[in-house]
């Protein structure tokens, strides 16, 4: 994964530059002059950028785990087994696609960043129902949740 990167604040500008000049799909900034709000804006900057990896980790996992489901199904099943595999597929492709957006710094805007994660927890919670009804893909239904849930932790950041 890509380093993400952080806004710089140079000696000349100092605290009061803030974060107001972050790059797109960054926290809004603080604009005040005190070292207080300067510690509190990285420290919320920190905790951004742990909840921004912590949700392409998540990705990832959950990619790997339904791309391995899918690849166990045989191609010429039943109809219920080219759904899993089909739905496999499509949750690997997304959360793949949604941690590259995650940490590459592609200048997305915050609404664009908000659409791939809403779009990547909704595949993943049809993609884990889908997991439910099939015995042995409880750890990769397990995976496709836990992305979910942290994609809908990490939107909240955005907020």
């Amino acid at each position: 994964m890509g380093a993400c990167s952080r806004p710089a604040i140079d000696a000349a500008s100092g605290p009061a530059r803030g974060f107001r000049d972050a790059p797109p799909g960054y926290p809004a900034g603080v604009t005040s002059t005190t070292s207080q709000t300067y510690q509190t804006s990285q420290q919320e900057l920190f905790r951004f950028l742990e909840d921004r990896f912590a949700c392409a980790q998540a990705c990832t996992e959950c990619a790997r785990a339904s791309a391995l489901r899918a690849s166990l199904v045989d191609p010429d099943g039943t109809d219920e087994q080219a759904l899993l595999r089909r739905k496999g597929i499509m949750c690997a492709e997304v959360c793949d696609a949604t941690c590259r957006v995650l940490s590459e710094d592609n200048r997305l805007d915050e609404a664009g960043i908000r659409a791939q994660l809403e779009w990547c927890r909704t595949v993943c919670l049809e993609t884990a129902h889908v997991f439910d009804r099939h015995p042995g893909a409880e750890e990769s239904a397990a995976a496709c949740r836990a992305c979910a849930t942290a994609c809908t932790e990490f939107m909240e950041t955005l907020a």
